[in-house]
């Protein structure tokens, strides 16, 4: 021990200093990618939500319109509804079939 003077004391306390801070640094670096990490996965997944609310939505409208439709074709109105009111005609014969 009597080989390690003062200054080289001072300078392995700042080398340690200096790799304590190192350390520390590296630590938050890895927090902070940690937390973008976990932001751009609820960034990511709130996306996919409104992109799911937004199928559902239009597929909420086609069926609503095709509904509406059917409706319509069920309970016609105008021409339609005369025409589907109308009894069929009687059967006419044209020829018979020798027996």
């Amino acid at each position: 021990m009597s080989n390690i003077t003062i200054a080289m004391k001072s300078e392995i306390a700042a080398k340690r200093a200096e790799l304590k801070k190192m350390v520390a640094d590296f630590k938050e670096a890895k927090a902070s990618e940690k937390a973008a990490r976990a932001a751009a996965k609820e960034n990511k997944a709130a996306a996919r939500a409104v992109a799911r609310a937004v199928r559902e939505e239009k597929k909420a409208a086609r069926i609503a319109k095709l509904e509406a439709k059917l409706a319509s074709l069920k309970n016609p109105v105008g021409t339609a509804a005369r025409k589907a009111a109308k009894k069929p005609s009687k059967v006419v014969v044209t020829k018979m079939v020798a027996a």
